[in-house]
């Protein structure tokens, strides 16, 4: 899942968000440098990354996708379900996806410090263009995957992602939501399981 997805379902304990949002620049046994509710922050993030790379409707969403992704597969496709979840955000909260942006922004924000400096550096980039909001649009996924591929040089060819995105719209969301609801389960028993360690 990518970044709105994490963040979300790190639900309202602030120090799993934190973990939830740094553990991609977190390598191996570096967590435990951490306070325990950031490492159980982290280790949420890679139980939630290692279920979603092993589910099995996300195997059938990577299937949809052109063969020219190869491995980026799993990339274009955390990117696709982030977009669901902004698109259909009032199904998951009672907080307008723009005032939840705003208040994750801000309490990221207050806490770079700590972060690792990759995570400190892409932050303001982050809240630039705003990318939790314009993940909710069609226009705003194209841009995050142009992005993407500029990063790849041009290798991965998620840049013509949007096409997939566009022709199988209604079977990627319906994938989507049933892979959800799967996972906000799982993730609120890791959470707990977590933190009770």
């Amino acid at each position: 899942m990518n970044f709105l997805a994490h963040l979300y379902l790190s639900k309202n304990n602030k120090n799993i968000l934190i973990g939830n949002f740094i553990a991609d620049a977190v390598k191996g046994s570096d967590f435990k440098k951490f306070p325990e509710e950031i490492q159980a922050g982290i280790l949420l993030h890679r139980e939630i990354d290692n279920y979603t790379d092993t589910h099995l409707i996300v195997k059938t969403s990577k299937r949809r996708l052109n063969l020219q992704y190869r491995h980026y597969k799993g990339v274009i496709i955390d990117i696709f379900y982030d977009h669901f979840l902004a698109k259909n955000w009032q199904q998951y909260s009672d907080t307008p996806l723009a005032v939840y942006a705003e208040n994750v922004y801000g309490f990221l924000q207050e806490n770079k410090e700590i972060f690792p400096e990759r995570i400190q550096k892409f932050l303001p980039y982050m809240i630039e263009y705003n990318w939790l909001v314009s993940n909710a649009s069609i226009p705003g996924i194209e841009k995050i995957l142009a992005g993407m591929n500029r990063r790849s040089k041009g290798i991965s060819k998620m840049d013509l992602a949007t096409e997939d995105l566009i022709k199988h719209y209604e079977d990627f969301e319906s994938d989507f939501t049933e892979f959800f609801e799967e996972l906000m389960q799982f993730s609120e028993e890791k959470t707990i399981n977590l933190l009770l360690k």
